[in-house]
């Protein structure tokens, strides 16, 4: 494992009503300056890519939910 917010990641994306696509997230965020494409998206989710700081900050923006809550540190 390479990263320990690929489920929240995917749970956060797939709770958006309609459900987000990979696509949407790499769109929201390269509108923040933050180039991750969507095959990328989905190698985080599935816990094989590793996430830098600055791209863990800009998902949870993009997902509206807090890091902690990426990083499994509330319900």
């Amino acid at each position: 494992k390479k990263n320990v917010v690929g489920a929240r990641l995917r749970q956060a994306r797939l709770a958006e009503n309609p459900k987000a696509t990979q696509a949407d997230i790499s769109a929201r965020l390269a509108v923040m300056g933050i180039t991750l494409s969507a095959s990328s998206i989905g190698k985080i989710e599935l816990g094989i890519r590793p996430v830098t700081d600055l791209q863990l900050i800009a998902l949870a923006k993009a997902l509206k939910v807090s890091v902690a809550w990426l990083f499994g540190e509330l319900p």
